[in-house]
């Protein structure tokens, strides 16, 4: 490395304090903005950009139209002070056609100078009060400055006390002194998809002349993201196949365990086993996510496999991401096996800890089943071959690791419930294998799904009365557990108030929500589980929760708070038993959007069909947050619009991975180094350990 090259990349990781005008108190702004290095700063791109080039006339803005206006002021600016603290500047100017008032609401210090003869540009609306024509102001500078007026101007998403604007200065002194960045995409590649150099793509997120550049710069990086994730977790799943697995063959004894079941199993349950039979006999720890609706039996494929575990002499760990879960499926599971099969509950609460760890280390359970717990130091296991985790999404890439740990590199089998379009599975789960079943088993009834106004409501309140009079449970989900002063939504303090108070005042309802510690959570949990409430009124911690088959309807206040998603989670809570059951979703849709998600979710209980329109309509960003998967955030790439990207990024890693499994060339350096600082900087996880 030259001389020139590490002053460069000695200047990414500096402190922005060593910018000019950055002390100590600003820089603990741009810190919540997760801004601490000038690298930081250089890749903290534009949320939006305004298209500020093209100067008009006033009299061809239309109303309402965001532009720019070139006027020479007629007279200084007037202040009207409205509150101590806020004014309404009045600037009465003309174009040289025709004359025009230009406002804004500012604080009196915000005044800006107006030099009489001199022409000034303005970016802002044009408005109409009372059939005349005013102007309302979002920006001004002076015409021969041409800083944020005739150009393209990012806006950066900002926090208290720093402006877009500030932000805009702030990176465009890093970018003047910013010379070198290092490439960790080969030549190759570049050249095969036309990519930007990475320092020209950077300058131009911030600074872009055109919308093309824009375009072109964007897709680079987000090739450049796409690549490096998925390279890493493609570089996880090639180590995971020099490591030597234990040999089970499972057939047989889940063939005999598939015979004693009251029911049939689905076609895509026994596909998903013969997927899981082919990983245990192959020699090569198995990593695989069952991906299935809710309802469609991914338990009983993950009872299957830890019978055949079992009766091979190896221990499984299942574990559920809360206390109540945990005991469901330990109860589920002791009636499905009886005597025959040794197994164990462990959770933070359960008694007896030190015991069960014990015997668990003695080999005296087959099964164990519980939370976090089980990652914990003093856990340790005889012959743990196979570990599953529930609910994947509630858990991280560092908490898969350490139960994995426990073992001799055993099999992992990972649970999720939440359907993933299949481009965003690539990133979320590139280190895993993938089954998916969709068929549901027989018998299993249609939800029937209502879209409803707030007028409605009370009619809705009634039918929930009828359910708990035919001895049925019912939801009611709301977006708050607190009423708030800026947000217009249901809270569960109020709805306990005045339904309590109100029409259910003679039934048994109870309530729960994140602000709980986790064994009043449990409780009031375990108390609607064993019919003691009538109606439960929850924040979303029922998503992933009990089963009871006695729950019928589920009603959703504030419906077009949530996504669509989580929606579909929501309204698997119930249609649990034999019973018909009812998703009842309560919202004013005022915008277009909201009442085509409405109208999603009310034709179609199809998960897979459902989190893709989720991704259509809200983006990957928003789809739910990729920490929760334990992968980094994607800051550049949109993994539904940049579909044909990620193609390309995966082919191209691939092709990497294939060549150089170890990323040992030399000119993957700066792609292993990037790969490093990715997973240091999200979880302290280094994946080249």
């Amino acid at each position: 490395m030259d001389r020139h090259n590490a002053k460069q990349i000695e200047y990414l990781n500096s402190p922005i304090t060593i910018l000019k005008g950055i002390g100590s108190k600003k820089a603990s702004l741009y810190s919540k903005l997760g801004i601490t290095t000038i690298w930081d700063l250089v890749y903290y791109f534009p949320s939006g950009y305004e298209d500020r080039r093209i100067v008009r006339r006033i009299n061809e803005c239309q109303i309402g139209e965001m532009c720019c206006i070139k006027i020479r002021p007629l007279r200084q600016i007037v202040e009207r002070r409205l509150k101590p603290k806020l004014s309404l500047f009045l600037l009465y100017g003309t174009d040289g056609f025709e004359n025009v008032t230009i406002k804004w609401f500012s604080a009196p210090y915000a005044k800006p100078t107006i030099k009489s003869g001199h022409i000034y540009t303005i970016y802002g609306a044009l408005t109409s009060q009372n059939g005349k024509k005013e102007f309302d102001m979002h920006y001004i500078e002076d015409s021969a400055e041409k800083k944020y007026t005739e150009c393209i101007v990012p806006t950066y998403h900002a926090t208290s006390g720093l402006t877009t604007k500030t932000i805009c200065e702030t990176v465009s002194v890093a970018l003047d002194s910013l010379e070198i960045l290092s490439e960790c995409i080969p030549d190759h590649i570049l050249k095969k998809y036309n990519l930007v150099p990475v320092l020209d793509a950077v300058k131009k997120m911030h600074r872009p002349e055109s919308f093309e550049d824009l375009k072109n710069a964007r897709d680079r990086l987000a090739f450049e993201e796409l690549f490096v994730l998925t390279l890493a977790l493609s570089s996880v799943k090639g180590r995971r196949k020099e490591k030597k697995g234990v040999i089970i063959k499972a057939a047989d004894n889940i063939r005999e365990f598939a015979k004693r079941l009251p029911f049939e199993l689905t076609d895509g349950q026994k596909e998903t086993i013969n997927d899981i039979c082919r990983d245990l006999k192959n020699g090569i720890p198995m990593n695989r996510l069952v991906q299935g609706d809710v309802g469609c039996g991914k338990t009983v494929v993950a009872a299957a496999v830890m019978y055949a575990c079992s009766k091979s002499g190896y221990q499984s760990a299942f574990m559920a991401p809360t206390e109540i879960l945990a005991q469901q499926h330990y109860k589920t599971l002791k009636n499905l096996f009886g005597d025959e099969v040794r197994i164990a509950l462990y959770t933070s609460s359960v008694k007896g800890k030190n015991k069960i760890s014990e015997d668990i280390s003695q080999g005296v359970y087959d099964i164990i089943v519980g939370t976090h717990a089980l990652i914990e130091n003093n856990v340790k296991f005889s012959n743990l071959a196979l570990c599953i985790t529930d609910e994947q999404h509630r858990f991280g890439v560092n908490q898969r690791a350490l139960l994995g740990a426990k073992g001799e590199s055993p099999h992992i089998l990972v649970m999720s419930a939440t359907p993933i379009p299949r481009t965003l599975s690539l990133i979320l789960y590139g280190d895993l294998d993938i089954s998916v079943i969709k068929s549901m088993p027989k018998g299993r009834q249609k939800i029937l799904t209502y879209h409803i106004d707030e007028k409605t409501k009370n009619r809705a309140y009634g039918f929930l009365k009828t359910e708990v009079e035919k001895k049925h449970q019912c939801y009611i989900v709301c977006p708050l557990v607190e009423d708030s002063e800026t947000i217009d939504a249901s809270s569960v303090e109020s709805m306990i108030s005045s339904l309590k108070n109100g029409v259910y005042s003679d039934l048994r309802v109870g309530y729960v929500h994140g602000k709980m510690k986790s064994d009043e959570k449990d409780t009031v949990m375990n108390s609607f589980k064993s019919g003691e409430l009538d109606i439960l009124i929850s924040t979303t911690v029922i998503e992933v929760g009990v089963d009871v088959p006695n729950a019928t309807v589920m009603l959703i206040e504030n419906a077009e708070r949530f996504g669509l998603s989580q929606l579909h989670q929501l309204r698997g809570r119930v249609g649990r038993g034999d019973e018909q059951s009812y998703c009842i979703l309560v919202s004013d849709c005022k915008t277009e959007n909201c009442r085509e998600r409405m109208k999603i979710m009310t034709q179609t209980d199809d998960g897979f069909v459902i989190a893709q329109k989720d991704m259509e309509l809200r983006g990957s960003g928003q789809f739910f947050g990729t920490r929760q998967h334990g992968v980094p955030e994607l800051k550049i790439a949109n993994l539904f619009s940049d579909a044909h990207i990620l193609q390309k990024a995966v082919e191209s890693a691939n092709e990497i991975i294939l060549n150089d499994p170890e990323l040992s060339s030399y000119e993957m350096v700066d792609i292993k180094n990037r790969i490093r600082d990715l997973f240091d900087k999200f979880d302290g996880n280094d994946i080249f350990n």
